[in-house]
């Protein structure tokens, strides 16, 4: 089982972001995500309900499930290194 894990949600949607070379500002404004709510996924103080992880997929031109089974991954390999240090 994998337990949900805000960080990995907002790790994997800033590597994209970066990756893409996109501020939040421009970056929310294609997701239609304030910047400072996408500030805060990325900090994992909040957590997308699934609209939000919708539109921040499309933004990024991928499928949704493409973004969560990344997420899926990262939450995966943060809890094989909290078990194994």
């Amino acid at each position: 089982m994998i337990v949900f894990d805000r960080t990995a949600t907002g790790k994997v949607i800033r590597q994209l972001r970066k990756e893409r070379k996109m501020s939040q500002q421009v970056f929310g404004r294609l997701a239609n995500v304030a910047r400072s709510h996408l500030a805060m996924i990325e900090r994992g103080a909040k957590q997308p309900n699934f609209e939000t992880v919708w539109r921040i997929a499309n933004a990024f031109g991928i499928p949704p499930h493409e973004l969560v089974k990344s997420i899926e991954s990262e939450a995966k390999a943060s809890m094989v290194k909290e078990n194994y240090g």
